[in-house]
C-alpha cells in the first residue's frame, strides 16, 4: 500500500475517533428539585456519559432519547459511573437529575460525543424549542342524516275568491241656507252616515276611503257636470270602479276638480254631532275640515274617519241673498269574498341514525430540536 495513503487513513481514523466534550459541569440539587439538560446528537454518534457523585449518593438519574426512550436509569448512585450510547438517528437526549432526599445533593457530569465521520464532526449539539402543529383525529358518535321522509297531507285553506272596489253614493242633497235679512236661521246642517263595515267568515265589505263636495248655486252645478264629462270619460278603463268625479277623488285617481271662481260663497265645516251644536250656538268648535268658498272637496282615508255619522255645517253671511248648497258624499267600498281551497302540504323530515365520525383537531405543542431542524429530523 502506498505509504502516503496509509498515513492519511490512519490520520482520518484518529480524527473520527476523537472525543468532543459536550458538557463538563457540576449539578447542584436542592431537596425535592429536578434538573434537566438537553443536547442534540447526529446519527452514528457515540455518546459517553460519566457521572460522579460529590459525597452523598444522587437519588435518581435518567437519560432519555426524546421524547420517552429510556437509555439509562439508576437510583442512589454512590460512585462514579460511565455509560455509552450509540445514536441511531439524529436525536435530542434529555439528562434528568432528581433529588428526593431531604438534604442537598451534587454531582459532576461529563458528556462527550464521538462523531461517526467527517460529515458530522462539527455537528451543533445545542437545542432549541419550536412550535409545531399536529392533526389529531378523535372518534365521536353523532346523529347523522341517513335519509329523508316525505309526507303529503291534504289540507284546506281560506283564499280570496273575489276582490273588487266600487263607489257608493252616500249623500246628494241641496240645502237652502237663508240670508241675514230674512230674519230666519242663517245656518243649516246636512248629516250623513258612512256605510257600515260588514265582516263575516265568507265576506267583508269595508269603507277604505270617502270624499265630500260642497258647491253653491247653479255655477257649482255647471262645474260639477263639466268635471263629470271630462274626468269620468277621461279615466274610463283606468279605474272603472267609480262613476262620479267625487268617486275619482275618493279613489285617489283624481287629484283636482274644477271649481267656479265667481259666485255666491258659503262657510262650511265638517264636524261631529257635538261640534255641530257648538257651531249653531256660535261657540268655539272643532272640525275635521272647514273653509269658505263657492265650492270645495276633500278626501279621507284615515282609519278613524271611515265609520260613523258626520255633519256638514253651513253658514250664509250674505245680507239679502239666500243660497242653495249642494252637498255630495261618495265612499269607496272594498268587497272581498273568501272560499275554502284544498291543497297538498308536503313536509320533508330528515331521518337520523347514530354514526361514529372521525373529527380532526389541530394540536399545538412545543418540542426540542437540533439547530438543523429544517432537515425534518430531530
Amino acid at each position: 500500500m502506498n505509504r502516503i495513503l496509509l498515513i492519511c487513513l490512519l490520520f482520518s481514523g484518529l480524527c473520527f475517533g476523537q472525543k468532543t466534550t459536550v458538557a463538563d459541569l457540576e449539578i447542584k440539587l436542592e431537596p425535592g428539585a429536578t434538573e434537566e439538560l438537553m443536547y442534540g446528537f447526529a446519527a452514528g454518534d457515540r455518546v459517553i456519559f460519566i457521572l460522579e457523585p460529590n459525597g452523598a449518593p444522587v437519588t435518581e438519574v435518567t437519560v432519555l432519547q426524546y421524547p420517552d426512550v429510556v437509555k439509562y436509569r439508576n437510583q442512589e448512585i454512590k460512585k462514579e459511573e460511565k455509560n455509552e450510547f450509540t445514536v441511531t438517528d439524529k436525536s435530542v437526549f434529555v439528562f434528568k437529575f432528581v433529588n428526593k432526599a431531604k438534604g442537598k445533593r451534587s454531582c459532576n457530569i461529563l458528556v462527550q460525543r464521538v462523531a461517526k465521520n467527517a460529515d458530522t464532526r462539527n455537528f451543533n449539539t445545542a437545542v432549541k424549542w419550536v412550535t409545531v402543529q399536529d392533526t389529531v383525529y378523535t372518534s365521536v358518535t353523532k346523529d347523522a342524516v341517513a335519509g329523508y321522509d316525505t309526507l303529503h297531507v291534504q289540507k284546506n285553506r281560506r283564499v280570496i275568491a273575489l276582490q273588487k272596489k266600487y263607489e257608493e253614493a252616500v249623500l246628494d242633497k241641496t240645502q237652502r241656507v237663508n240670508a241675514k235679512s230674512s230674519l230666519a236661521e242663517t245656518k243649516a246642517a246636512v248629516s250623513f252616515t258612512l256605510p257600515v263595515n260588514s265582516i263575516t267568515k265568507d265576506e267583508t265589505k269595508k269603507v277604505v276611503a270617502w270624499a265630500y263636495w260642497v258647491g253653491v248655486g247653479k255655477e257649482s252645478n255647471e262645474y260639477w257636470n263639466q268635471n263629470r264629462k271630462s274626468i269620468v270619460e277621461g279615466v274610463k278603463g283606468v279605474a272603472s270602479y267609480f262613476t262620479t268625479p267625487l268617486g275619482g277623488v275618493a279613489a285617489g285617481v283624481v287629484a283636482n276638480l274644477a271649481i267656479p271662481a265667481i259666485g255666491e260663497d258659503i262657510q262650511y265645516a265638517l264636524v261631529n254631532e257635538f261640534n255641530s251644536k257648538l257651531f249653531f250656538q256660535d261657540k268655539t268648535y272643532k272640525s275635521y275640515d272647514e273653509g269658505k268658498g263657492t265650492a270645495a272637496y276633500k278626501r279621507f282615508t284615515d282609519a278613524t274617519m271611515l265609520q260613523g255619522k258626520f255633519y256638514m255645517a253651513l253658514a250664509n253671511d250674505n245680507l239679502v241673498q239666500p243660497v242653495d248648497v249642494n252637498v255630495k258624499v261618495s265612499a269607496i267600498i272594498e268587497h272581498i269574498k273568501y272560499k275554502d281551497e284544498k291543497y297538498t302540504d308536503t313536509t320533508i323530515t330528515p331521518r337520523y341514525e347514530k354514526k361514529i365520525i372521525r373529527e380532526p383537531q389541530i394540536v399545538t405543542s412545543k418540542i426540542p430540536v437540533t439547530f438543523d431542524y429544517n432537515n425534518r429530523t430531530l
